[in-house]
């Protein structure tokens, strides 16, 4: 995953949220010779196929005036779906009690990956409990590559 630029990044949060959404985050992801923008949205009563197509239609009309990114890509955007990203330490905060899967940058005790339920966030360190181990782990934020909510769907 590509870091997306700071500056774009705040043109967006802006552009998006004056249509009344939230931007939740971005990614850029490699696919071949070209990248994948992903744009993750949210609103207050959800996000449909509507919303994103009007978004959509926005951002490419900013991203072609302003060029931002170098190279071919293509536009995505999406709602974060059941099993929403985490992309900052405030959706950690937001979420603690629930489980999550987590990959990070670097192996902390030979793993890259963990799967547990938030139980903290103090600073920029976040307490996991780790699922089968039963034992708390500390996280940097900055050691995670990416992390989602593990959605918890029940039929009945």
């Amino acid at each position: 995953m590509i870091k997306v630029d700071p500056v774009l990044y705040e043109r967006l949060v802006t552009l998006i949220g004056s249509m009344g959404y939230e931007l939740v985050g971005c990614e850029l992801l490699p696919q071949g010779r070209q990248v994948v923008f992903r744009i993750y949205i949210d609103g207050e009563n959800g996000v449909t196929l509507d919303d994103c197509s009007r978004v959509s239609h926005q951002v490419s009309a900013m991203m072609d005036v302003e060029d931002p990114i170098q190279g071919r890509y293509s536009l995505e955007i999406s709602s974060p779906g059941i099993d929403r990203p985490l992309f900052d330490i405030e959706h950690y905060r937001r979420y603690v009690g629930k489980r999550v899967k987590i990959r990070l940058y670097s192996p902390i005790n030979q793993r890259r990956q963990y799967t547990g339920v938030l139980q903290r966030v103090e600073g920029d360190d976040i307490y996991l409990m780790i699922e089968g181990l039963e034992h708390e782990i500390k996280l940097s934020f900055s050691a995670i590559e990416k992390a989602n909510l593990i959605g918890d769907v029940r039929f009945k």
